[in-house]
């Protein structure tokens, strides 16, 4: 899958990459070193196996985690340690237990003080200018 000379990656952090849970893709993926041309043709054009992972999974627990809106350490604090299907993840959306509501909260609530932050350095920046402009 790599030509001689150009810059080539490690399957996991392909996998990483694209958002997919490396021991479920095919052991010649697996086995093999990605050159940045065929990473990618991989984005552009994915192989069914590839679809068909990003479609039902398993999926890694970033990816997990972005699904249910919570944090990595959210899904590590509600017990979930392995890769979850795609079925998985909607039983657990359309039916949350209290640790996964607890956790979409914690994390709400943390993306919403980080914003306030955030807005906050943006208007004392935006003051400074104005004085440095005066």
């Amino acid at each position: 899958m790599t030509s001689a000379n150009s810059q080539s990656m490690k399957p996991a952090t392909v996998a990483k990459k694209l958002g997919i849970y490396l021991p479920a893709t095919p052991q010649e993926f697996q086995d093999s070193v990605i050159s940045r041309a065929d990473f990618a043709e991989l984005q552009a054009n994915p192989p069914e196996w590839l679809a068909e992972l990003r479609r039902n999974g398993p999926h890694p627990r970033p990816v997990v985690a972005q699904k249910l809106n919570v944090s990595i350490s959210g899904l590590a604090r509600g017990g979930v340690e392995e890769a979850l299907t795609t079925a998985e993840i909607t039983a657990l959306l359309q039916a949350p237990p209290a640790w996964l509501v607890a956790e979409r909260s914690t994390h709400a609530a943390v993306r919403a003080e980080a914003q306030r932050v955030k807005d906050e350095a943006a208007k004392k920046d935006a003051r400074k200018e104005r004085t440095a402009a005066e």
